[in-house]
């Protein structure tokens, strides 16, 4: 049931496999065949908690598909969800800046979500700041650090809500991870792995290599959680990148695309610099087809008194089929089978988790009953609390261009790159 609040009005940025699970080449074959956003924020506006959609993308004749999938996979499916949607641009047009007209469709203190490529998010972020909407922008939340920072003083500048879809922090093992790291003492080294299978790169053909990199899609989640296990008492110091090529150039991909990234991260104690720690975060595209798994995550986390090892991959739930084989599921991030009465059942899953708490925390604000800063430092994925996660990932990207140790330097509170 609803809560007191009214709804709020929200704005997806983006149609893709994330918000409605359509692919280039059609439904998604991955384990987000109806996506996640778009299903959420009609579940949520079942409960009261979401008013008008409004769904932004660059092509309008995707949407005729769209509706259909959705009907078929997700209205045929669940009982008593609202479909309805107001698609930017009209049907039959092109428009690559057709989030712009849906922007300023919503009324002042909606809510965005963005799950669009890389080099969109800073533009598409800082408009919809700046016209007074909330904003969760999918990971990485920029490219660039010094766009990230921008984010923080604009968000901060205009009393809203800004978040970053980390939706690893919600996961209850990392979750759980987190806070018992807390209790074992100085950070020494933290190894991380993350990785998807081939067939990705048929999805992301059309910009993998050239408007990001895997760095950026897949260990944007790792870096996140070890910086959040550590933020307040240790802070990156440099980085070096290598990165593997050869198997998405075969499949057709930029000459430029690497197959695996990983990055090398020296770690300082914030009050006792003769501490330091060492971080290798890998991630990678280019994983094998049947390897009965969509994702492999996994950390291990040692420090002076103990250590904490988490394999999301294999949480003891396989299931064997004849024609496919060997599968193992993760039920924990999003649960698609219906409740014993039909109903959508996926609230508990931390990928719908995470789009519920940004949804809340924006309603708040907008109903008066909070302010933006009281959601920071509650370890929620603010726009503030994760600059390191950006600052890591943008020394890598540099540090694979110009084949050198990036470091990265605090003055004042703000972070560059050297």
């Amino acid at each position: 049931m609803s809560d007191q609040l009214p709804p709020i009005d929200v704005g997806l940025m983006g149609t893709g496999e994330y918000t409605t699970g359509i692919t280039p080449s059609g439904q998604s074959k991955s384990d987000k065949k109806i996506g996640v956003v778009g299903v959420t924020m009609f579940d949520l506006r079942r409960r009261g908690k979401v008013g008008d959609v409004i769904m932004a993308g660059t092509n309008g004749g995707k949407f005729p598909e769209i509706r259909e999938h959705f009907q078929k996979n997700i209205g045929d499916v669940y009982k008593g969800l609202d479909l309805t949607f107001r698609g930017f641009p009209e049907e039959g047009v092109r428009d690559a800046e057709a989030y712009k007209a849906a922007l300023r469709a919503l009324p002042k203190g909606s809510a965005v979500i963005i799950f669009t490529p890389d080099s969109t998010h800073f533009p598409i972020a800082s408009e919809a700041l700046n016209l007074g909407l909330h904003v969760l922008v999918t990971k990485p939340a920029t490219q660039k650090l010094e766009d990230h920072q921008k984010l923080v003083d604009l968000a901060a500048e205009k009393g809203l809500v800004c978040m970053v879809e980390h939706h690893k922090r919600f996961d209850p093992a990392y979750n759980d991870a987190r806070a018992r790291a807390q209790k074992i003492g100085d950070f020494n080294f933290y190894s991380s792995y993350m990785s998807q299978p081939k067939f990705q790169l048929e999805t992301f053909k059309s910009w993998a290599g050239i408007d990001s990199d895997i760095s950026y899609y897949l260990n944007s989640h790792h870096i996140d959680i070890h910086a959040w296990m550590v933020q307040g008492k240790y802070r990156p110091t440099k980085v070096t990148a290598s990165g593997t090529k050869g198997i998405a150039t075969d499949m057709g991909c930029d000459p430029r695309t690497e197959d695996t990234i990983t990055l090398l991260v020296d770690w300082v104690n914030i009050q006792d610099e003769t501490k330091r720690g060492t971080a290798v975060y890998t991630a990678s595209w280019a994983a094998p087809l049947k390897a009965g798994v969509h994702s492999e995550q996994r950390f291990h986390y040692m420090a002076s008194k103990g250590e904490v090892r988490v394999d999301q991959a294999h949480r003891g739930y396989s299931i064997v089929e004849d024609d496919i084989g060997k599968l193992d599921f993760n039920p924990f991030y999003v649960k698609y089978s219906p409740d014993e009465n039909g109903f959508f059942d996926g609230q508990r899953g931390y990928g719908y988790l995470s789009l519920e708490k940004f949804i809340d925390a924006a309603r708040q604000v907008t109903a008066g009953k909070a302010k933006a800063a009281d959601f920071e430092d509650k370890g929620l994925p603010t726009i503030k609390d994760t600059v390191l996660t950006t600052a890591i990932l943008h020394a890598g990207r540099v540090s694979l261009d110009e084949n050198r140790t990036v470091e990265i330097v605090e003055e004042g509170g703000k972070y560059r790159l050297v």
